[in-house]
């Protein structure tokens, strides 16, 4: 099963694009709680109102051992039937982004990972010879300071235009995504007007960042209502109930698909 398949599977079952975002953090945790107990906590809370799980990596490297083996942890108490992306934003050059990608897919088993795509093709490549796995390409990144690069001007088109014209390209075997943030609802829509109604899109910037449900439901999906993932994290883990905030997320989505 490639991964728009089980995308597909996952999304019908659960009536959900909604992907929470498992960014673990000390601080803003109770007190006296494991990461592990924390995280299976927040799964078992919300394993049915989503599609996926997106781990960003930094939460987890910067523990060090103890770190990976939460990664790990946590993966494997996911249901396999639920999507896995793995937030790391990898890139380097040939080599080294195959390695990157065996990491990911192989090691730790994600089925979609979030790469940069500032080095070009032969970085991307390695990712995307996972053919059944997924890419997601930075594009239109959800923070305020996107704009210093991001909004260059080459050829009279903004830079995040000509990385949605490479992903076409790099798209062959329709293993690539894109990472379009919600907190730029314009870009969101021409995107997904260059991309067409079957590359993914994976869409951060919904709750603390601010994004708007509705502007994002409506320009992001295609005109099923999907190929898109939006993701929220601190709104929801850090709830007084993840359950019942991923409901009413996942409920106020499905209002606009």
């Amino acid at each position: 099963m490639n991964f728009k398949e089980k995308l597909g599977r996952i999304v019908d079952r659960n009536n959900s694009i909604l992907c929470v975002g498992l960014d673990i953090d000390k601080d803003k945790m109770p007190k006296d709680v494991s990461y592990l107990d924390f995280n299976k906590d927040i799964i078992d809370q919300t394993k049915d109102l989503v599609c996926a799980y997106k781990i960003n990596m930094a939460f987890y490297e910067v523990l060090g051992k103890q770190g990976y083996e939460l990664l790990e942890k946590t993966i494997d108490y996911i249901s396999k039937d639920v999507i896995i992306i793995l937030d790391g934003k990898r890139n380097d050059i040939g080599n080294t982004a195959k390695k990157y990608a065996q990491s990911l897919f192989e090691t730790l088993k994600a089925d979609a990972v979030t790469v940069n795509p500032y080095l070009g093709s032969d970085g991307i490549k390695p990712f995307l010879d996972y053919k059944d796995k997924c890419s997601f390409v930075l594009c239109r990144t959800s923070n305020a300071s996107a704009k210093e690069l991001q909004d260059l001007k080459s050829d009279d088109k903004p830079l995040y235009e000509h990385v949605a014209e490479n992903i076409i390209q790099w798209n062959k075997t329709g293993c690539c995504g894109a990472v379009v943030g919600a907190t730029y609802p314009e870009e969101l829509k021409q995107i997904r007007g260059i991309l067409g109604e079957d590359i993914p899109l994976l869409i951060p910037g919904i709750g603390a960042q601010g994004g708007d449900v509705q502007k994002t439901v409506e320009n992001g999906t295609n005109k099923k209502g999907k190929m898109a993932v939006i993701n929220s994290s601190r709104g929801i883990i850090y709830a007084t109930s993840p359950k019942k905030e991923a409901l009413n997320l996942r409920d106020k989505i499905n209002k606009y698909r």
